[in-house]
């Protein structure tokens, strides 16, 4: 930034230790449909947090309830410790980026930025010092005077944040912004958006479907399913110690093992999770420590996918487990060699996670920081 100043202009002031948004026991009923069923959440100050499930989970209607669209049916939503649930959009301190911009495509991306302060009826010197501020922010300082249609997917969207930034609000809500571009785009752009979240140290609250955005912007993230919150964490804790089933299936990609097989491995029949890339294929002789557990069974598929390898193992026994491999050295037809083949398979029990085979978001009864002895 130029002046850093400027940078300090766009940060809201925070209101104590008080969270920057609580839903407390928030319910939200459409006719007979439960869509969110008692959430409680706290969202820290200048934290960027992420509200994770699939379509239909509840997670769009709790940003929709915070933003002041959608009224709670019962419960409490507070932005710095005052309670809003009552309030319309226009008298809550947030902003909210939808996926398709809606930017004015006969106004140039200057006057699209500066359009609520001029409704706001800020003078004039004041309006365009912040407008150059905020495309400044989101580096697009010389495209003001470009009109929307002569910008990608991608620089519309950062002016899309920029009109939002630029009045200040104590929070900001992104309802899947990235969802209209393409892979490689919007995988810049995670980073990108992170990296103004934190300039700005701004309270970002966003909506996704998709779990490695979620996993490398978040702060800490919810995970939603059927309109409860399943697990809240940071990216590490959610993926590493899934507190159910739904959990450790819909982050990435997990094996769940239920009672039966999992007393055949470890000797108890608590539901446990492993996930592939822990999981070795070993020779059938291959020492195995007191600290592993081990399986034997046969490859049924084999995906090579370039940098490394799915493998779809069938147990001995019952039972299947996925287990991803690094082709360090392994080519495709080394891989596709192994379909079929009977294989030993061996891993660190300690990465053995106690869920709720059930899910259904009441998470997991046992302690998910100790692994499955």
């Amino acid at each position: 930034m130029s002046e850093a100043i400027r940078v300090d202009d766009m940060r809201p002031e925070t209101a104590g230790s008080s969270p920057a948004v609580a839903l407390e026991d928030v319910v939200k009923r459409f006719g007979d449909v439960v869509a969110v069923d008692g959430v409680s959440l706290d969202v820290g100050p200048g934290e960027f947090f992420s509200l994770l499930g699939p379509s239909g989970s509840g997670k769009t209607t709790c940003l929709r309830m915070i933003a002041g669209f959608e009224q709670p049916t019962s419960g409490r939503i507070l932005l710095g410790g005052r309670d809003v649930s009552d309030l319309p959009p226009f008298e809550r301190e947030v902003n909210t980026v939808f996926q398709d911009y809606a930017l004015f495509p006969h106004m140039t991306v200057a006057q699209n930025v500066g359009y609520g302060l001029m409704v706001r009826k800020t003078p004039k010197d004041e309006r365009e010092r912040r407008v150059a501020d905020a495309l400044e922010m989101v580096r697009l300082e010389q495209m003001g005077s470009r009109k929307p249609g002569q910008l990608s997917g991608g620089q519309r969207q950062r002016v899309a944040l920029a009109r939002s930034l630029v009045l200040r609000p104590k929070v900001l809500l992104l309802d899947e912004p990235l969802g209209a571009l393409d892979l490689k785009l919007r995988q810049a752009m995670q980073i990108e958006l992170k990296d103004i979240q934190q300039e700005v140290s701004l309270t970002f609250i966003y909506v996704t479907h998709d779990q490695e955005e979620a996993l490398t912007m978040s702060d800490r993230l919810a995970v939603f399913n059927q309109g409860k919150i399943e697990q809240v964490g940071s990216p590490a804790e959610v993926y590493e110690r899934p507190a159910t089933a739904f959990v450790a299936g819909f982050i990435g990609v997990s094996n769940v093992l239920d009672g039966e097989v999992a007393e055949r491995i470890t000797g108890s029949s608590h539901a446990f999770t492993i996930r592939p890339e822990k999981v070795e294929i070993v020779a059938q002789e291959a020492d195995v420590a007191e600290s592993h557990c081990t399986s034997t069974g046969s490859v049924r598929e084999v995906v090579y996918l370039g940098a490394i390898t799915r493998y779809v193992v069938d147990l001995d026994g019952g039972g299947e487990l996925v287990v991803m491999q690094q082709n360090l050295e392994t080519s495709s037809m080394e891989a596709l060699q192994v379909r079929g083949k009977a294989v030993r398979l061996r891993w660190d029990r300690r990465n053995n996670r106690p869920v709720d085979a059930t899910g259904g978001g009441e998470g997991s009864e046992m302690d998910p920081e100790e692994g499955v002895e």
